[in-house]
């Protein structure tokens, strides 16, 4: 009996304590996360990207609403607009901000030098960190060394069109600037003995159709684009032109052969949103994001859709078909 007695006065010792501990927590202990995307929301790429993003926490045990709470904020492709929200976001006193590329990393850390920022599709790395191992600032994530593979995508694409002479590089210049970009384009080229011009794509129908009048006018036999924020946000107008005027593309991200374009090589982007919640638990639980690594990709997927070869009247060469990841029939 005397057990008894003791076993339940120790157990409302123990549920006073608890009521105690929870009554002592302060107001606002759940932590805030900022959001900031340069797209816009209704995109399916970028809400299955953010689905994947909350993923990667609850997988981490956080339950938004419950344990962490998320702001949204998207640019809907206005990157004047970047630094506004950045803002708005530091205003709301959020503990960390996650961006989805380099672009809106730039305008997150112009807002602030003291608020982490995670970045899920890091590009361009000049000025955000000093290096990918030792980060040294308030930004780190993920970054898909998309500009370092236009090599392998020149190579791939050469292999399809093993007669064409003359490429074009689909890029917004002003992303990576243009003098590294055309570092990289002309040694590939020269590599595999062909001409490979780089264009810088505004943001606009009417420019991105006039680049596709410029490439069927100087008898451009195919393409590479790189998908940068503002390119990302003409995606289908991009696609629609390729197809229209009979133009295989290589594309940098999984993504565009999913909505129809011909190949792909690059990290999976996906996963990187998904990945990016284990960020975010280390800087919860105390790290600096001065002293996390920028995580680079370990594997790149090499993706062909058969589909859209047909619909341009393009053959894939068995030899190079047998080297895809992935192939959409």
């Amino acid at each position: 009996m005397n057990k008894k007695i003791m076993l339940l006065a120790l157990c409302a010792l123990l549920f006073a304590f608890s009521l105690s501990a929870q009554a002592q927590q302060p107001a606002g202990k759940v932590p805030l996360i900022g959001f900031l995307n340069t797209g816009s929301a209704s995109d399916p790429v970028n809400a299955l990207r953010r689905d994947l993003f909350r993923q990667g926490l609850r997988d981490l045990g956080y339950a938004e609403g419950k344990n962490i709470n998320i702001e949204y904020r998207y640019a809907e492709g206005r990157f004047e607009r970047l630094p506004e929200l950045a803002e708005e976001l530091v205003r709301l006193k959020v503990q960390i901000l996650v961006v989805t590329s380099a672009t809106a990393a730039r305008a997150a850390k112009k807002s602030n030098v003291t608020i982490p920022i995670v970045a899920t599709n890091m590009g361009d790395r000049v000025g955000l960190v000093e290096s990918l191992a030792r980060p040294g600032g308030n930004v780190t994530g993920l970054t898909h060394i998309s500009i370092e593979l236009l090599g392998k995508r020149l190579e791939l694409l050469k292999e399809v069109l093993p007669n064409v002479s003359r490429f074009m590089f689909l890029d917004d210049t002003t992303t990576y600037g243009y003098k590294g970009v055309a570092k990289e384009t002309q040694s590939a080229a020269k590599a595999l003995g062909v001409q490979l011009q780089v264009i810088d794509v505004k943001a606009s129908n009417s420019h991105i159709e006039s680049v596709f009048q410029t490439m069927v006018k100087e008898r451009i036999g195919g393409f590479i684009i790189e998908a940068t924020p503002s390119i990302n946000f003409q995606r289908k107008k991009i696609l629609a032109l390729a197809e229209q005027y009979r133009l295989p593309a290589m594309h940098s991200e999984e993504e565009w052969v999913n909505a129809g374009g011909l190949m792909s090589y690059g990290a999976n982007s996906n996963d990187q949103y998904r990945r990016a919640a284990t960020y975010v638990d280390k800087i919860l639980k105390g790290a600096k994001p001065a002293d996390l690594p920028v995580e680079q990709p370990k594997k790149f997927y090499f993706i062909i859709n058969l589909k859209a070869a047909k619909q341009i009247g393009l053959t894939i060469p068995p030899n190079v078909l047998v080297r895809a990841d992935r192939v959409i029939k």
